[in-house]
């Protein structure tokens, strides 16, 4: 009897540490005083003109654990500090936003101001004319070029160039660029697809090698690449190509980046084409730049 009292009490104490456990361990209701729901939780910030195109953005809030930020330049939301120190190249009014979070996953209001910048910046300042495809005129600074079969096919449209179609044809449009000797430029632009592709290539080049109609082109290498043999583009995405797109069985970096070595006109040649498109490919923001 004594032997069966012990072993009662034993279990009685574990049954009881393990309910005060089991207890301390449930979470916590977001609401009840315990930081998960802070109050004020807003985006407001103030900005602050650095320098002509230089701009630091300073969030007010100071319960939030994550700041997002948009530069308004079609890339959408990315993950920033309180304190931003950004870099507006170009001539024009932006929008920017800031959206924070709290403990917990509490997602504050989100707040804009406008910035204007009057003047582009003299060596970053996009060289690229009508990138954005909004107007008439944007559009007729670019030239299509025919290079297979009817079958693939650019548009624009809705503030964009929209490639689709497949059947293993391709299509390219492009620009003529004036750049200096010696000096380096950076390639990027925005790239979506709702739908994503199939056996497909979308390809950028940088040459002054002028496009002749109904002939392919690849002059000076891929400067920017989206390729689903590599392992991108076979999925939905949207955001700029140098942080979507992807190398190239390692002979293409991906790295947008165009060397002149003579003081003259380039062309800016964008191409796709592939088996299916599905959906298509959308192109927005196009930028050609000093670094």
């Amino acid at each position: 009897m004594k032997f069966n009292s012990i072993s009662n009490s034993i279990k009685l104490i574990a049954a009881v540490a393990f309910l005060g456990l089991n207890s301390a361990c449930q979470p916590e209701d977001a609401g009840d005083g315990n930081g998960l729901n802070p109050s004020n939780l807003d985006g407001s910030f103030t900005v602050t003109n650095v320098s002509t195109n230089r701009f630091t953005l300073t969030g007010n809030n100071k319960n939030n654990i994550l700041s997002k930020w948009d530069l308004d330049d079609g890339a959408g939301f990315f993950n920033g500090t309180d304190l931003q120190n950004i870099f507006l190249p170009d001539a024009g009014t932006y929008v920017v936003k800031h959206k924070v979070y709290g403990q917990g996953g509490v997602v504050g209001t989100v707040a804009t101001q406008t910035i204007n910048v009057a003047t582009s910046d003299p060596n970053s300042g996009n060289l690229v004319v009508g990138g954005k495809f909004e107007t008439a005129a944007d559009i007729s600074n670019w030239t299509v070029l025919n290079i297979s079969a009817s079958g693939t096919n650019w548009a624009f449209a809705n503030g964009k160039a929209t490639v689709t179609g497949g059947g293993w044809n391709q299509q390219a449009f492009y620009q003529a660029i004036n750049v200096v000797a010696g000096k380096t430029y950076s390639i990027d632009m925005i790239c979506s697809s709702t739908t994503g592709v199939s056996n497909t290539w979308f390809e950028v080049y940088a040459s002054s090698t002028m496009p002749v109609q109904n002939n392919d082109y690849s002059a000076g290498g891929k400067k920017r690449n989206i390729n689903t043999w590599a392992g991108c583009g076979g999925t939905p995405f949207s955001g700029k190509i140098s942080n979507i797109g992807c190398s190239d069985s390692g002979t293409v970096q991906n790295d947008g980046v165009f060397t002149a070595t003579t003081t003259g006109v380039i062309y800016l040649v964008i191409k796709c084409g592939g088996e299916n498109l599905q959906g298509g490919i959308s192109v927005d923001n196009v930028e050609f730049r000093g670094v």
